[in-house]
């Protein structure tokens, strides 16, 4: 049969009933699977990128097992390759994994040993894959996405609504705790948009000390006051044809707002010291952590230019409100960060991304970040991964804390509703169900 890049598994035996058995035991459990009598016809499925995995009889006429996993790494080293052996053919199946095997099931293989290394191999292909592809520049198509990662449902819809925007004069608010990325979403906004040929400027209004903020967005004249030994240009004229960013706006003091408001009214700014107005084309983006309006209620914001600045706000959401994007710009944060200090890029485990997603994230993208250079650095262990030190435990029970962990933060995510969160693992409904009543975690407050 052929195989379609839907299918998560190509399974090669040369015994009609064990190869049935095998591809039924793996459909069963969700994971689409399609069976070949011979290697040679496996091997004209596979491409370099195939997003699946190789299970595949050891002792088989013409080409076998071993020839087999030799021929795929050429084609693409990263696929993993399951070897299925009798108990005689062990210790060559031990020499294949030294020589690039995933992992080797001794015959008759137990159903759910089967399974189990099936899926950590699928599992850890599709790691390899996102690795890759954030490891290359976008497309066309998903420059977006490349620039504002996340699969959940907040980010796409803030990616939309950037996109709707990029291409028109509004000016915009985005709106966000600390590190969940406001100026990287106005970055996009100009580099997407029509102004992208132009200046990007941006200002950090609580970084200016307040008695120079109005001389670094308006500019000033030569004696304009003490020091001003020459004409300099602001921030805003500096600015013209392009975009300002106005980050922190809720910093930026009373008698400031006062002429920004009249400069983004007007669209001129006149330098201190000059009473010449000089006309500046430009696309305002302030950014801010706090409500303007509440801001403005307590008189610590001028509430004109609150409905100046927001004529269309765009709210960025915190990272606790999209765990299920952490994975991702984990992986994402990593895979550039190893090559950045040249190190080996690793990949983290189930139990550490499951860990991950359950923290509060307080710092946000930010904090995500700071982790991911710290685990690159080897300065801070993470949890779900044992000091290198650590007595090893056995790996039966280090796969299931892993899997019941994962159990618990997709059921968490998902607010209890079952079909969700096996959705999200990549597992059927009942297969959920009978790994929930293996681990032994309570159906109350759990929805189907």
């Amino acid at each position: 049969m052929n195989a379609s890049p839907s299918h998560d598994v190509l399974l090669v035996d040369d015994d009609d009933e064990v190869r049935v058995a095998y591809a039924q035991t793996l459909q069963l459990d969700g994971l689409e699977t399609a069976a070949f009598a011979s290697a040679g016809d496996a091997l004209k499925q596979i491409e370099p990128g195939f997003p699946g995995v190789l299970v595949s009889d050891v002792r088989m006429p013409g080409m076998d097992g071993l020839a087999l996993l030799k021929a795929v790494a050429k084609i693409d080293r990263d696929i993993p390759v399951v070897l299925v052996t009798g108990h005689g053919d062990v210790p060559m199946a031990l020499e294949a994994i030294r020589g690039g095997a995933w992992d080797f099931v001794e015959k008759p293989a137990d159903p759910v040993l089967l399974v189990e290394t099936v899926r950590r191999a699928v599992q850890h292909r599709r790691l390899v894959l996102e690795n890759r592809a954030l490891r290359q520049p976008a497309e066309p198509d998903d420059a977006w996405a490349g620039r504002l990662i996340g699969r959940s449902d907040a980010m796409r819809r803030v990616r939309h609504t950037l996109s709707v925007l990029a291409d028109v004069p509004t000016d915009v608010l985005l709106f966000g705790e600390t590190g969940t990325g406001k100026e990287l979403a106005a970055r996009a906004l100009h580099d997407f948009g029509r102004r992208r040929g132009a200046r990007f400027v941006a200002v950090n209004c609580a970084a200016l000390p307040e008695n120079m903020i109005e001389s670094e967005l308006f500019g000033h004249e030569a004696g304009a006051f003490t020091g001003a030994r020459e004409r300099r240009i602001g921030k805003i004229e500096h600015a013209s044809r392009g975009t300002l960013f106005l980050d922190e706006i809720e910093s930026m003091p009373l008698g400031a707002q006062t002429r920004l408001l009249r400069a983004l009214q007007e669209r001129s700014v006149e330098r201190l010291g000059s009473n010449v107005e000089i006309q500046v084309d430009i696309r305002v983006v302030a950014a801010t952590k706090v409500d303007l309006v509440a801001l403005a209620a307590e008189g610590r914001f001028r509430e004109d230019l609150v409905y100046r600045l927001n004529t269309v706000t765009v709210r960025l959401p915190p990272l606790r409100d999209r765990r299920e994007d952490v994975p991702m710009l984990f992986r994402y944060f990593l895979a550039r960060l190893a090559e950045r200090h040249d190190a080996e890029p690793e990949t983290p485990s189930p139990a550490t991304l499951a860990a991950l997603m359950e923290r509060p994230w307080p710092g946000n993208v930010r904090e995500l970040r700071n982790e991911a250079e710290r685990f690159v650095l080897g300065l801070e262990e993470l949890p779900g991964v044992a000091p290198a030190d650590a007595p090893v435990a056995p790996l039966d029970a280090a796969v299931d804390a892993a899997e019941r962990q994962a159990i618990v933060a997709a059921l968490a995510r998902h607010g209890g509703r079952v079909g969700q969160s096996a959705d999200a693992l990549g597992v059927s409904r009942k297969t959920l169900y009978l790994k929930m009543r293996k681990y032994g975690l309570e159906r109350a407050g759990v929805e189907d």
